[in-house]
C-alpha cells in the first residue's frame, strides 16, 4: 500500500519497457509518452474545424481511457471504490498530467472534485478565454462514472488558461 499513498512514483517504479515491440506498459496496461504540445497542436486543429463540438470529443477519449484504467487498477490492486479513486487521481500526477489532487468524494452527493495545478494542457495552450483541459475533464467524468456506477458528467469550473490559479473539475452522476 506504501506505493498507493507514498511519495514513491508507482507507475515510474513499475513501468517496464517492451524493447521488440517498442511499448511501454504499466500494470501489463500500454502507455505513450507524447508531449503535451503534440496534444494541443491536435486539439486546435480539432477546434478550427469542429468548433465546441472538439471539446466533447476530446473530453470522450479521456473518459474511456479513464474508465478502462478505474477498471483495470481496482481489480489489480484490490483495492475500494474510495481507494480506487484516489489512485487514479494520484496516477494522474504521477503520469505528468500536472498536480491531480481529490478535493471531494462524495457518496451522498455523487459528487467529485478535482484540482490540477499545472496542467500540461492550460499551459501548453496559453491564454484562452475558456477551459481547455478537455482531456482531463473527460478523465474525471470518467473517474466519476466509476466510482458511482452510474453515467457522469464533468465541468471544468476553472482553468489555468483563462488565469484562474489551478484548473478546477467537478463531476456529479447524469440526473434523468
Amino acid at each position: 500500500m506504501r506505493g498507493i499513498i507514498g511519495m514513491e512514483n508507482t507507475v515510474l517504479r513499475d513501468l517496464t519497457w517492451d524493447a521488440e515491440a517498442g511499448r511501454l506498459l504499466f500494470k501489463d496496461v500500454p502507455y505513450l509518452l507524447i508531449r503535451p504540445e503534440t496534444l494541443v497542436a491536435f486539439q486546435r486543429a480539432l477546434e478550427a474545424e469542429l468548433g465546441e463540438r472538439a471539446g466533447e470529443l476530446l473530453a470522450r477519449g479521456g473518459h474511456t481511457g479513464s474508465a478502462l484504467s478505474t477498471r483495470r487498477y481496482r481489480e489489480a490492486f484490490g483495492l475500494g471504490t474510495e481507494e480506487t479513486a484516489r489512485f487514479i487521481v494520484r496516477m494522474g500526477r504521477e503520469i505528468g498530467w500536472g498536480d491531480f489532487r481529490l478535493e471531494r468524494l462524495d457518496f451522498g452527493a455523487r459528487e467529485i472534485v478535482v484540482s490540477v495545478g499545472r496542467s500540461p494542457f492550460a499551459e501548453a495552450y496559453g491564454p484562452a478565454s475558456r477551459p481547455v483541459c478537455h482531456l482531463i475533464r473527460g478523465v474525471v467524468a470518467g473517474l466519476a462514472e466509476g466510482s458511482f456506477g452510474a453515467p457522469a458528467q464533468a465541468r471544468e469550473v476553472e482553468c489555468l488558461a483563462m488565469g484562474a490559479k489551478t484548473c478546477r473539475f467537478h463531476a456529479t452522476v447524469r440526473s434523468g
